[in-house]
Order: structure tokens, then sequence, then C-alpha cells
């Protein structure tokens, strides 16, 4: 199947498909006689394995290694759970720096009178990093 099927069929971008060959996350893809890529069932399988990574907000590198990891059927599964255990550690600690900045612009906000006088808390935290 040519790239847009594969695109249609995985539910990634014609253009991200070409970045992970770029990158190696995909194998390069087969041409066909007219310079075409050609991509097979188990293509469409790593590529809708690699958007379920990326859903679950996993890093290209993470996604090379849990690829590998995928692939090797004489895997452990603890070096899999080690893997993700990081990640949440990782999703954990930006849960709290977006929990700080709500907090951050909550406050900033009961503190605006928002109304028609060109005073404004908002801005004025924002330009003092408060």
């Amino acid at each position: 199947m040519n790239i847009g099927q594969a695109s249609k069929q995985s539910g990634i971008s014609a253009k991200m498909i070409r970045y992970y060959e770029q990158i190696g996350l995909l194998d390069t893809a087969k041409r066909s006689l007219a310079g075409y890529r050609i991509y097979t069932e188990q293509d469409i399988k790593t590529l809708v394995f690699l958007r379920h990574a990326r859903d679950l907000g996993f890093y290209s590198d993470q996604m090379k290694e849990l690829l590998s990891l995928w692939k090797n059927t004489g895997r452990q599964s603890a070096e899999v759970k080690q893997l993700t255990l990081q990640h949440i550690d990782t999703l954990n600690e930006k849960i709290a720096q977006l929990q700080d900045m709500v907090n951050w612009l909550q406050e900033s906000a009961d503190h605006c009178a928002g109304d028609s006088q060109a005073d404004c808390t908002i801005l004025k935290n924002i330009e003092q990093g408060k």
C-alpha cells in the first residue's frame, strides 16, 4: 500500500510516517518502480503501535526502546515495566507543573478586577514572574 493508505490505516500523517522512517522508528519502505513508498501489513502494525505509544506521551527515544522490546519476543517484562514506571514519574512531574501553572493563573485571575480599567494584575504578575 502507498503512504496515503498507510496514513489512513494507521492514523499517522504521511509527514510523520516519513519522519519516523528518517529517525529509524520505522524501517525504510520499499519503493515501487515509480519510486513510491510501499508499506506492508507489518509496517501498519508498527505504525499503529507507535501511534498508541505517542498518544501515551512517550518520546521518540522511548518509543524506539518500546518498539525494540515489542519486537523482541525474548524480552523480559521487567524491562518494559521499568521504562513504563520511569514514564509515569515523568508524567506525574508534568502534572504537578501544570497544576502549579493553573494555581498561579487562578490566583492572578482572582486578583484581577476584570473591569474597564487598564490596570491588570495578571499582566503585572506575568511581567514580574510572580
